[in-house]
């Protein structure tokens, strides 16, 4: 493990991942610069425009690792034809941005965390599924395959780890709607809830980018807690630790109907994801149980 310090270039260091691995990079004496699209509030801020290619190249001279978190929101609904377009876009051509400045640079950074997530797997009921296995099938399946071969384009001599992400438990991402709804006394079942969500706590994440920058792994890494766990097991206890009750029941047809798509692929496909490169690379889960992870986000509410 190589803890030196280092130069980190993060695009996407505003959102509830960049926020958090921010804070931990600086904690371990790491410099972060970040990649914005307003103007810089300071001068560890630069503005780039991903969807036209504009970036300034200089600064990969003088980064040592680039990290790619910058992508639009699954959680904008409706998933318009038009919306879809913006997804895989807003992820293809920042990564394309990112790979063409270091592909500038007359010396490259050494390492790139390259944005990725679980999706690539599809609804797989019944599957162990580790960094080995093989993709599945709909829409984010297909997003996430055609980001991850951009980020593979990255030049010769740069480490390409594609982070794949589940989800994270935190206050925001893929939580924001299930928090304020649960402390109305609306906490629920979603569909049968027996699906098995891939989740992971928001240190963990960030720690884990942490470590694998630090590492020699390389290639797809799943981003998932140790312990595997339902949808239920997770929404019962946030209602637990928030003194809520957990009553109701929203039926798959239901989410079907109401999100169409984006229900059908976020909410309800059963992915047990294992951090298989993770842990065997020695990377040590501060919240090993999806009852820890929740406990600790309550904490902090």
């Amino acid at each position: 493990m190589n803890d030196a310090p280092r130069t980190v270039l993060i695009a996407g260091a505003s959102g509830l991942i960049g926020t958090e691995l921010s804070t931990q990079l600086r904690a371990a004496g790491h410099t972060v610069l970040s990649l914005v699209r307003g103007e810089p509030r300071d001068d560890t801020q630069f503005t780039w425009i991903p969807s036209a290619g504009v970036v300034d190249t200089t600064l990969f001279d003088r980064a040592d690792v680039v990290v790619n978190l910058s992508g639009a929101s699954l959680g904008r609904l409706p998933w318009t034809r038009g919306y879809k377009r913006e997804i895989v876009g807003s992820r293809v051509d920042a990564t394309r941005t990112l790979v063409a400045g270091m592909r500038a640079a007359s010396t490259p950074p050494t390492v790139f965390l390259s944005g990725s997530a679980v999706g690539i797997y599809g609804d797989r009921p019944g599957d162990r599924l580790t960094e080995s296995s093989p993709r599945g099938t709909g829409f984010l399946s297909d997003v996430v395959a055609e980001w991850e071969r951009t980020a593979l384009t990255a030049p010769d001599g740069v480490r390409v780890a594609l982070m794949r992400t589940g989800l994270v438990v935190g206050p925001g991402g893929a939580l924001a709607p299930l928090l304020p709804l649960t402390r109305f006394g609306l906490g629920s079942r979603l569909g049968t809830g027996d699906q098995f969500w891939p989740w992971i706590s928001l240190h963990d994440e960030a720690a884990a980018f942490v470590h694998v920058m630090a590492s020699e792994l390389d290639g797809p890494i799943n981003l998932a807690g140790p312990t595997p766990a339902t949808s239920d097991a997770l929404t019962r206890r946030l209602a637990h630790d928030l003194s809520k009750p957990y009553a109701l029941t929203v039926p798959e047809f239901v989410i079907s109907t109401a999100m169409q798509e984006a229900g059908r692929e976020l909410l309800l496909p059963s992915q047990q994801v294992v951090p298989e490169k993770l842990l065997a690379d020695g990377f040590v889960f501060r919240h090993r149980t999806v009852d820890e992870a929740v406990d600790a986000l309550a904490a902090g509410l």
